[in-house]
């Protein structure tokens, strides 16, 4: 099993905390997990730290996920890093758009620890042995 580092990036720490344990018990094998309340700060992190997903929220102060996807989608590098948008925008209209700035998936909030390790899981795409 592949080892992950992931970026949470949610104006929320309680949010932020969740979604570490939620990883924790999705069964994935996190080595680091950056945290980041919003876009500004995890471009910051991204410059110094390779992650293999990036897990966002989009209404954050600052700036916001749209723009980060944005931002990243313009870099050479970040381009590269799976972007998982985990939202409690359920419009079909947000979605859309979200993927459309280049995000590989889009988890709305509430969500089951399977649910983020599944849309994870394929954003990365790593083949579910058990299929």
């Amino acid at each position: 099993m592949m080892e992950l580092q992931v970026l949470i990036v949610d104006d929320s720490p309680v949010m932020r905390a969740f979604i570490r344990r939620v990883l924790d018990l999705s069964g994935l094998v996190v080595s680091r997990c950056l945290e980041a309340s919003n876009g500004e700060e995890a471009l910051r992190l991204l410059e110094n730290n390779w992650v293999d997903a990036v897990l966002t929220d989009i209404n954050m102060p600052e700036m916001d996920g749209e723009e980060l996807l944005r931002r990243m989608s313009e870099h050479d590098v970040f381009r590269l890093i799976p972007v998982l948008v985990v939202s409690t925008d359920r419009t079909e209209g947000r979605i859309q758009k979200m993927l459309s700035l280049g995000a590989k998936g889009y988890v709305t909030k509430p969500f089951a620890p399977e649910t983020l390790r599944e849309v994870l899981e394929q954003s990365l795409g790593v083949v579910n042995g058990s299929e």
